[in-house]
């Protein structure tokens, strides 16, 4: 009968790799403590301004008449008065402004990605980077030298829209640039090799790919221009009653109700002009929203 041993197997060494690197793992910690700080940091005075904003606007809101009725024969000291007359005039300022804006900068877009070659290119993209930095007053002075002072019109509400243009674009051109960069070189060759011009490939094959990246940079541009009160004051005086035209007479709009209304001590006032902010920002926080999800249906992500 044989017996059958087994070997006693000493365990080997630690090696310095398996053993925990403590200032490794300290560092990390430490990076962790950071981030979480930096975003309670960051996310604090954002409650903050939530919570002052519409427990202060919430009230306006909540009556019928804020969204039927505008400022008309309103004074600082009357109770009531609604907020329509500024919506619409945001709307329709914000809907001028894309509609101007938008094919400028999708077609700069296409031409930087698509076409744009030596110094054209770099130019255009260079100039691109200065209006993303240029202040919106300046914006506004600009169009206000041009339109006024040069050709002498009168301030109305499509000279402020000329001014947020000069805002929206290079969001929609960067916005749109990233989106073409993501469509993948095999669908422009594969078009190609079918004998398809060019032209009609970007037409047919690339924006369709990148349509909802592009709609959110829209939106989220739009978003931006909406809250802007440097072109309102310079450009459009603001007005209590209702105004259609943008080309003849003051339009109103939310900014430069807040302003109109934050000099006053009534509680009246102060209670519209936390209505309208609260109003605001709602519009921008719904537009950032449906960018949001519009860019989960992104062709190219997917």
């Amino acid at each position: 009968m044989s017996t059958l041993t087994q070997d006693t197997v000493s365990p080997a060494p630690a090696s310095p790799i398996d053993k925990p690197n403590t200032m490794r793992a300290v560092k990390d910690k430490l990076a962790t403590v950071a981030v979480y700080t930096a975003f309670l940091i960051a996310v604090i005075p954002l409650v903050w301004i939530l919570y002052t904003v519409i427990s202060k606007g919430a009230g306006a809101l909540l009556n019928p008449e804020w969204w039927t009725n505008s400022q008309r024969g309103i004074t600082a000291r009357t109770v009531g008065g609604g907020a329509y007359h500024a919506i619409i005039g945001t709307l329709i300022q914000a809907a001028i402004t894309a509609v101007i804006a938008v094919p400028i900068g999708v077609f700069t877009a296409i031409y930087l990605v698509e076409y744009g070659r030596g110094k054209l290119a770099r130019a255009v993209s260079f100039m691109v980077d200065i209006l993303t930095g240029v202040p919106s007053i300046v914006a506004a002075l600009f169009i206000y030298t041009l339109w006024v002072t040069t050709f002498g019109f009168e301030r109305v509400a499509f000279a402020v829209c000329l001014a947020l243009v000069l805002l929206m674009i290079p969001v929609v051109v960067r916005s749109t640039e990233e989106m073409l960069k993501l469509v993948p070189n095999e669908l422009r060759e594969a078009s190609y090799a079918l004998g398809v011009p060019k032209w009609k490939t970007i037409m047919k094959v690339v924006l369709p790919t990148a349509f909802s990246g592009i709609v959110t940079g829209v939106l989220l541009g739009l978003a931006r221009v909406m809250g802007e009160t440097a072109p309102l004051l310079i450009l459009g005086p603001p007005s209590k009653a209702i105004n259609m035209n943008p080309f003849e007479g003051f339009m109103a709009a939310l900014p430069t109700m807040i302003n109109g209304e934050r000099d006053q001590v009534v509680q009246a006032a102060y209670d519209r002009y936390w209505g309208a902010a609260l109003t605001l920002i709602i519009l921008v926080m719904a537009l950032n929203i449906a960018g949001r999800l519009i860019s989960r249906f992104n062709k190219v992500s997917r």
